[in-house]
């Protein structure tokens, strides 16, 4: 890919768009969405947070797919500007740009956080880091096309593999763990709001991939695949990790997806122990998260320069190791990726919505002076 102009030409279909939204969102925040979640909330009821945020961010995406459809084409970087001007309009582009970097260090960390504890025991964090920065430049350096034809591969083994895995813990499952349903009313369920809000984390990816659709007026479709099977995903997560062990349980784990996984065995069969299955299946997942904010954030610099994409990617690579490494420990990599959640939820969840009503007023006040 040697220009945006050039970039641009690539086309995606409806159901690879659904799958970059999916990819996207199935990151890091599976592994410990039912520990994060319980904290918050102190109950089983998490399952309602769940729905509920799920269909908030729905919403959330409509509105941003809406305010893209207005600009069929376009990314976020090129009309950002023609709305808000130039100087708020690239100032916007800019904080998009850091914030899909910093994503993609976020994702790379708790990777090698992951890969490091489960399957490479002892090797320096910097090189796994390192490892998969790599990869990740060959595949991006493909374009968006080669992008969402991986994310198609990749999606259904995960789909497969996970509910399989999920399906295989049942014999650990305690329906008891799960109940009482609402036994300190509604209130702990909207405190539980925030913790699966960030969960969410992803639909912000339409304000790219909707330029590269090539039926855009299908965006909704889109975007409703896009978070309705994540949802239906942390739903299956929750009720299974929670009901093999229990919320006190499960608060005690860094990562109780995992945990769950390894406090079974089948015997009989070629996989007794399913933790390094599932891990390296959620290991593509993260990747995924990697590679397309890492492209997000070259294309939107590239865009906003004017300038081919491949400098702008290879100046990202040290950008993001650095901030990769950041964090002196587990601890630290987790308290960045609430910050960025509490951004997103702001930067994604409020802003494109003003967006589209400056745009539509601006519409408006053009129509009634002509």
């Amino acid at each position: 890919m040697s220009d945006p102009a050039a970039s641009s030409k690539e086309q995606i279909s409806t159901a690879q768009t659904a799958a970059i939204v999916i990819n996207y969102m199935l990151g890091a925040g599976i592994l410990t969405l039912p520990r994060t979640t319980t904290e918050a909330v102190g109950t089983p009821d998490v399952w309602i947070s769940i729905l509920l945020s799920g269909m908030l961010i729905l919403v959330a995406g409509i509105i941003v797919v809406v305010l893209c459809r207005r600009y069929p084409g376009k990314t976020v970087f090129e009309y950002a500007p023609a709305i808000l001007g130039p100087f708020l309009g690239n100032g916007l582009s800019f904080i998009f740009i850091l914030y899909f970097l910093m994503i993609s260090a976020f994702e790379i960390r708790i990777m090698a956080e992951v890969t490091g504890l489960y399957l490479l025991e002892g090797t320096p964090t910097w090189a796994i880091v390192m490892v998969f920065v790599w990869i990740g430049l060959y595949l991006i350096a493909g374009g968006i096309g080669a992008i969402a034809r991986l994310y198609e591969l990749i999606l259904p083994v995960t789909l497969i593999f996970f509910v399989l895995a999920m399906l295989l813990s049942i014999k650990i499952f305690d329906i008891n763990n799960l109940r009482p349903v609402l036994g300190q009313g509604i209130k702990p369920v909207f405190y539980g709001l925030k913790s699966t809000f960030l969960a969410y984390t992803g639909y912000e990816i339409m304000f790219v991939a909707m330029a590269f659709m090539k039926k855009p007026d299908k965006g909704i479709r889109a975007i409703a695949g896009g978070v309705l099977t994540p949802m239906v995903i942390y739903l299956i997560t929750f009720v299974m990790v929670v009901g093999g062990l229990s919320v006190e349980g499960v608060k005690n784990k860094t990562f109780p997806t995992l945990d769950l996984m390894r406090s079974f065995e089948i015997e009989g069969l070629i996989f007794e122990r399913f933790e390094s299955l599932l891990l390296v299946i959620w290991i593509m997942q993260i990747f995924s998260t990697h590679t397309i904010t890492m492209y997000a954030a070259s294309l939107g610099a590239s865009q906003m320069m004017k300038k081919k994409i491949m400098p702008f990617l290879l100046a990202g690579l040290p950008l993001v190791y650095i901030a990769a490494l950041a964090p002196k420990n587990e601890k630290e990599a987790f308290a960045m990726g609430e910050l960025l959640g509490n951004v997103s939820i702001i930067l994604f969840g409020v802003v494109p919505l003003l967006i589209l009503l400056i745009d539509m007023l601006r519409s408006r006040m053009r129509r009634s002076s002509s």
